[in-house]
């Protein structure tokens, strides 16, 4: 596609694939799409089905590095529609003739999930494993069985979370299997931060990491706590000087111990000076 096609043909952010991959889509002639709407798409992978999410605004695009290109073909069909349901009744099946050929290989590998293109151009293997597998023989089965083209691609267990996982501790939907394009890097810094709970059993996620919505609002208590003195400073506050304790980031507020050992809960702007930090 040539930058002058970008550029005049309506483009779109359009969302794909069983790994809900976002690329930027251009609409064919003067055709006008609109959010949700349900699209048949030509992508590097072939012709499947994506879901329309918005204009590829500027504002818009820059939330995504470097996103694929791809073409919307149509609005999904009723036949389209029933493709893609009858693919949906033959995936468990499909799942069992996989592991089928793993076992008959003994390889070392976890089947996951299985994706099959529409019109059978393509299925797409998502497997787990502890280290690196040699699954030619098994492509060339799968090829021979299922008559499309076979793609491996290996996963972490993250990945096997947005694939599979349903509802996160919070009741709604995890966020890997909903508006996440990428896994945001967590740390135990952040959950310390926040003050949340150090118990690994209730900050983890359904993939057994560091839940990703630490991650959220980590920039903004890094940007809070910097504006307050830190724990251990030697202030000057209307009520006389006293020693930081406590910092209370969201609500801005310090836990200080004044000169007659008394503990309190200030607001930062009642600090006049920082004596020592």
């Amino acid at each position: 596609m040539t930058e002058q096609e970008k550029n005049v043909l309506p483009t779109y952010i359009v969302r794909y694939g069983s790994m809900r991959i976002l690329a930027t889509m251009t609409g064919e002639g003067s055709s006008v799409f609109r959010r949700g709407q349900e699209v048949v798409v030509k992508t590097e992978r072939g012709t499947e089905t994506g879901q329309v999410l918005c204009e590829a605004t500027e504002d818009a695009l820059s939330h995504l590095d470097d996103p694929p290109y791809g073409k919307i073909l149509r609005l999904m069909s009723e036949q389209d529609a029933i493709e893609l349901a009858n693919i949906e009744g033959r995936r468990n099946q499909v799942m069992k003739d996989c592991q089928k050929h793993i076992d008959a290989l003994a390889l070392e590998m976890q089947l996951v999930d299985v994706e099959q293109i529409l019109g059978s151009q393509r299925m797409v293997v998502y497997y787990l494993a502890p280290e690196r597998v040699d699954f030619r023989e098994l492509v060339k089965n799968l090829a021979g069985e299922f008559r499309t083209r076979i793609e491996m691609r290996q996963i972490g267990v993250r990945d096997e979370a947005k694939l599979l996982a349903d509802y996160g501790d919070c009741g709604k939907p995890v966020c890997c299997n909903n508006h996440l394009v990428k896994m945001p890097p967590v740390s135990m810094k952040m959950a310390k931060l926040q003050k949340s709970t150090l118990d690994p059993t209730k900050i983890s996620g359904r993939c057994g990491r560091l839940k990703c919505c630490l991650r959220y609002e980590f920039d903004t208590y890094e940007e809070i706590q910097k504006t307050l003195p830190k724990p251990g400073a030697r202030i000057l506050t209307r009520q006389g000087k006293a020693k930081v304790v406590a910092q209370q980031i969201l609500a801005q507020q310090l836990l200080v111990e004044t000169e007659d050992h008394r503990r309190i809960l200030i607001d930062a702007s009642e600090v006049l000076s920082v004596m020592k930090s």
